[in-house]
């Protein structure tokens, strides 16, 4: 049995497989002013505890959740137990909504390991945008579940072929990329036979 993933890394590879490959298998992690912000902005959320909060909701800070199934496992910002009995998941982010779908499928990650530790379903989560000061809900519709799946899936081969893994074909991202002078994108295409 191999040890879990981490579950936050569905991002990083969701967002580009190489970022995801320089941060898991080389632990390989730049600190540029957006990533600085983003532990800063997190500190409070993972102090672990828990707090009341009116109509009986209750607040449990960085919560672990791990999934044997899924073979992942990691940290809730925030779990909210409501009085009905259901749980939601809550994911804090540094800056403002993107057009991706990196965010969300962390966070059904999140609850696939929660409805596995529970036996309850996760119908719903949200995710608090720092950058925006909004809290967007997310609903765990078949379709992201099945996104959040395929991803784990490509994550897992990826480790067990353990070979650097391409570029992302969105060159967009590479721009403000903490790890961008680390994986030189411009230079290797450059370099690269097929160029």
């Amino acid at each position: 049995m191999t040890d879990p993933l981490p579950l936050s890394y569905i991002n990083q590879y969701a967002y580009c497989p190489r970022r995801f490959w320089y941060m898991y298998a080389q632990s390989e992690m730049e600190v540029n002013a957006h990533v600085l912000r983003g532990v800063q902005n997190h500190e409070r959320a993972h102090t672990p505890g828990y707090e009341s909060q009116g109509e009986g909701v209750r607040i449990h800070r960085r919560v672990y959740v791990f999934s044997e199934r899924w073979q992942i496992s990691g940290f809730c910002d925030l779990l909210e137990e409501h009085p009905d009995g259901r749980f939601v998941p809550v994911e804090y982010k540094q800056g403002k909504q993107g057009r991706w779908m990196n965010d969300q499928a962390q966070l059904c990650a999140q609850a696939l390991c929660l409805e596995e530790m529970t036996g309850r379903p996760i119908e719903t989560g949200a995710i608090f945008y720092f950058g925006s000061r909004r809290r967007v809900e997310v609903i765990f519709d078949q379709s992201l579940r099945a996104e959040t799946a395929r991803l784990i899936d490509a994550m897992q081969r990826a480790v067990a072929i353990g070979e650097i893994l391409p570029h992302t074909e969105q060159k967009s991202r590479c721009q403000g990329c903490s790890l961008h002078d680390i994986c030189l994108p411009e230079e290797t295409r450059v370099l690269s036979p097929a160029s």
